[in-house]
């Protein structure tokens, strides 16, 4: 019963079907009439023009993203939990030539204006030290809490305020959204992101995800460095038939739904095992090491994770679009009777 990822999900349906019905002969590369159509509909879903391009990898999507915005020589704000700094291998260094990750605080892996503020703030001018050249945040974050539209629109302030540019890693965009009951445009090109890394292989997906900028004019650098990168895939018609099915009907949404309603299920039954608030499809749980291998006994994958301090020990469980009524129940009655 795997509760590790919700990369391991199954990919859904439709969207099996979606690349099926792209199984036609077409112009290469992004040349399609497939991926000619992102455009639209994310300007649609955000009513705002947007350019969009699809990526094979949320790393990529996040790394090319920024390579628009950063300098070799400059560097990017983000929270020391960020996915960018923890799991990503050293890509946005390999992807920006070198450019510096600079490293903030808060809770629950959330930036503020004022955790910000104390990095770019003891940065001296001039060549000798990194300068800031934009910031990026995770949506929902690296421990399953949302940014509020206000908080994003807040970070937005004062990026335009510095000239920096704002990235928004959205891995997870769609269980944020989902979670906030919001319209995807007030937690993005109303608060000021320039440039979103829409996640859709953790929603359902198979092998695409898509880069939304919002500040259209950052995209015309970001084909090159797909192509020179690697990334410019032939047969880019079936990683745009993805993503469009995943627009389709909103998708999206209702299956970010699913998730996080099974990881509230699950959240009802930790009680104060809870380390961060529920708001997502991730739960970080208080389990001792016997416990967690009395779970695992009873058929239960998960990931231990780093317990706070004082802490006997923690565990990340991640549901799906898809996790088995009958599992996540059954895995909700196990932690309950621990």
């Amino acid at each position: 019963m795997k509760f590790f990822s919700d990369n391991a999900a199954p990919v859904h349906p439709r969207i099996w079907a979606a690349m099926q019905a792209a199984d036609v002969a077409d112009t290469a590369y992004d040349g399609d009439a497939l991926s000619a159509r992102l455009d639209d509909a994310f300007s649609e879903l955000f009513g705002a023009p947007c350019a969009a391009i699809w990526v094979a990898t949320g790393t990529a999507g996040n790394c090319l993203a920024l390579s628009a915005m950063v300098p070799p020589h400059g560097g990017v704000v983000c929270h020391r939990e960020a996915h960018i700094e923890m799991d990503e291998g050293g890509a946005p260094g390999f992807f920006l030539h070198g450019a510096k990750l600079l490293l903030a605080d808060g809770d629950g892996a959330k930036l503020t204006p004022d955790t910000i503020r104390a990095v770019v703030d003891a940065i001296r001018p001039g060549v000798h030290q990194v300068q800031p050249h934009a910031i990026s945040i995770t949506q929902a974050t690296e421990c399953g809490r949302v940014y509020t539209a206000q908080e994003v629109g807040a970070i937005g302030a004062l990026a335009k305020e510095r000239g920096l540019g704002l990235h928004m890693d959205g891995a997870r965009f769609a269980n944020a959204i989902a979670h906030l009951g919001c319209a995807p445009a007030e937690v993005t090109v109303r608060a000021g992101v320039d440039a979103l890394t829409f996640g859709c292989v953790k929603n359902g997906g198979m092998s695409a995800e898509a880069i939304v900028f919002f500040a259209p004019d950052l995209v015309d650098v970001v084909r090159y460095r797909r192509k020179r990168a690697g990334h410019l895939q032939s047969k880019g018609r079936y990683l745009a038939a993805q993503v469009l099915a995943m627009l389709d009907g909103d998708l999206w949404l209702d299956n970010a739904r699913a998730a996080n309603a099974a990881a509230q299920e699950i959240a009802a039954a930790c009680g104060d095992r809870l380390i961060h608030p529920v708001e997502a499809n991730e739960l970080f749980v208080i389990l001792s090491p016997a416990e967690a291998a009395a779970l695992r006994a009873q058929g239960f994958d998960f990931y231990d994770w780093n317990a706070p301090i004082g802490a006997p020990g923690a565990a990340r469980l991640v549901t799906s679009w898809c996790s088995p009524a009958q599992e996540v129940e059954a895995l909700a009655r196990a932690i309950a009777a621990l």
